[in-house]
């Protein structure tokens, strides 16, 4: 109608960064440049991004580039959405931030989203607001962080963990995948897509839960690369016969010699690798593909659907049906 204004009166959502001398670059500047490029439909900005210190000024990060930030104090926390802490080096004393901390838990009650990324959940839990949360962190202090830590449910393998509102992170690029998915959850699937294009990256990237794939972590147990053909034979042939006598004559040896050997190179038995390889390349295309379960369950050698259930959900910690429905890409 004349003279009816259909502009976005919508104001941006705050997010504060909170940093310190030695926080991992990454960490800021991947929520950074997401949050930065949401826009809302007008294309004006819908986030309003703050880096902030305990002192303010410049904050060199590890790779020793420095930042300017903002103190924290009232004023910046003042309608503040968003509230998230970087991480630092794996090994990081409670010590480096004491003081930081000391002024950062007069504000835990003013966001309506709290979160961490990477080793800034050991801030948060040092603070004590992660006790009886599933919580996540870069897979290279999980461990630590639950020996430190008992009261709080890690969880290893996840990207990002969301518990109420609180999300944490895991390492350094998941940072990226979880402001994507507060992205999502504020602005819609499409704002959310649009910004993962710009940045060349997947909006859900492929492994959802895993922050290394099986494939990776087998490669990892298998460092000498010696059953890297087979490895991709097997990928190639999932739905055929991989027994042990098949395998090992794939792989040119004898049976009995081939299951020592393999063992003894990877860590894990041949039968182990097999499934944990079908259940990947399932992963993969619930991730991808709109077939019905029963059709990848046969793709992926499992044979029936609910063989492949069994298996995927002892990895995965949930079914492939409510996999497909967290991480499945939308049907257009």
């Amino acid at each position: 109608m004349p003279g009816t204004d259909h502009s976005d009166k919508r104001a941006p959502r705050k997010v504060v960064i909170v940093t310190y001398d030695g926080a991992k670059l990454m960490d800021i500047s991947g929520p950074l440049q997401a949050f930065s490029d949401a826009c809302f439909e007008s294309g004006r900005p819908a986030y309003d991004v703050v880096l902030a210190s305990e002192a303010g000024g410049a904050v060199a990060t590890d790779t020793r580039v420095k930042l300017e930030t903002v103190r924290l104090d009232d004023a910046v926390m003042a309608s503040v959405d968003t509230l998230l802490v970087a991480g630092a080096d794996l090994i990081m004393p409670a010590a480096a931030t004491a003081s930081l901390r000391a002024r950062l838990v007069n504000y835990l009650d003013w966001p309506r989203r709290l979160g961490s990324v990477c080793t800034g959940a050991f801030i948060l839990a040092q603070l004590g607001i992660l006790d009886s949360r599933d919580v996540t962190t870069h897979w290279g202090a999980c461990s630590r962080l639950a020996q430190q830590h008992p009261a709080i449910n890690v969880k290893p393998d996840a990207i990002f963990v969301t518990s109420d509102h609180i999300w944490t992170s895991a390492g350094v690029s998941a940072g990226i995948d979880m402001a994507l998915a507060m992205i999502e959850a504020d602005l819609g699937h499409l704002t959310a897509l649009n910004v993962a294009r710009g940045m060349v990256l997947f909006l859900k990237r492929p492994g959802g839960q895993s922050q290394f794939s099986i494939e990776l972590r087998q490669q990892m147990r298998d460092a000498r690369g010696r059953f890297e053909d087979l490895h991709d034979w097997i990928r190639t042939h999932l739905d055929a016969d991989l027994s042990i006598p098949a395998l090992a004559d794939a792989a040119r040896m004898s049976p009995r010699n081939f299951a020592r050997v393999y063992l003894r190179e990877t860590g894990e038995s041949p039968a182990r690798v097999v499934e944990r390889l079908r259940i990947e390349a399932a992963r993969r295309l619930l991730e991808s593909a709109h077939d019905p379960i029963q059709v990848i369950a046969r793709r992926t050698g499992f044979g029936d659907d609910e063989r492949m259930r069994r298996a995927f959900t002892k990895v995965h910690g949930v079914s492939p049906q409510d996999y497909r429905r967290r991480f499945g890409a939308p049907k257009v």
